[in-house]
């Protein structure tokens, strides 16, 4: 329970903090050289970027949708198999094995969107840390651009498209982000918080997917 009133009390983003900070800490404690990404820190993370997307309304419904499908997805393998709660990258390492990785609905196609939909989020919080005044459709086009749009096809570009029309203006969201009595600069130290936490593991990351040939996936 009071984990729960204090996660109440928090920002999406403050909630990311802590469970990056957890994630970092479970990393260091590793005596590995291999990668390490501890799977519930990271699925967890990528549950409160759905509620970040949330914030911007309708505009980010199929990210969502995207991001919400791919982590039941690696949840229902891990559920199967509780090792690969250890280390995500054992998903890979398996999907590899097996041949499966880059087939169908695999838990590593999964692990690839969900990595890039964390591009496009650190992307986007950057350009708003950097210049808060900006216009919020400048700034999801030109992160969406960078990140995303390069494994998009026609679907899912469209798609964006027609989204992109309804995304709520720069203030409107920063009001949403921020916990109840506090002030706009306390949000921007949380977001640059964040994103330092976050960039290095995305960096550790890349590198294990294309690893296993995972990189260049394209979807529709």
């Amino acid at each position: 329970m009071k984990r729960k009133r204090e996660m109440e009390k928090e920002s999406e983003i403050q909630s990311a903090i802590e469970e990056l900070s957890m994630l970092i800490q479970l990393k260091t404690s590793d005596n590995h050289g291999a990668a390490l990404i501890p799977t519930r820190p990271f699925l967890y993370v990528c549950n409160l970027v759905i509620q970040v997307l949330d914030k911007i309304g309708p505009t980010m419904a199929v990210l969502r949708q995207d991001i919400n499908q791919n982590v039941e997805r690696i949840e229902l393998q891990c559920d199967s198999d509780p090792s690969l709660y250890s280390n995500l990258v054992e998903i890979l390492k398996k999907e590899a094995d097996e041949g499966n990785a880059r087939k169908g609905t695999s838990c590593s196609k999964a692990f690839v969107w969900l990595t890039r939909s964390l591009d496009f989020t650190v992307a986007l919080l950057q350009r708003l840390v950097k210049n808060p005044d900006q216009e919020m459709e400048e700034a999801v086009k030109d992160s969406y651009n960078i990140t995303l749009k390069p494994w998009h096809g026609w679907i899912s570009s469209a798609a964006y498209r027609v989204a992109l029309k309804l995304i709520p203006d720069t203030k409107s969201f920063i009001n949403l982000l921020k916990p109840k009595d506090e002030n706009t600069e306390t949000l921007i130290e949380d977001m640059e918080t964040f994103i330092s936490l976050l960039v290095p593991i995305l960096e550790e990351i890349h590198p294990t997917l294309t690893l296993y040939r995972l990189d260049k996936l394209k979807s529709t």
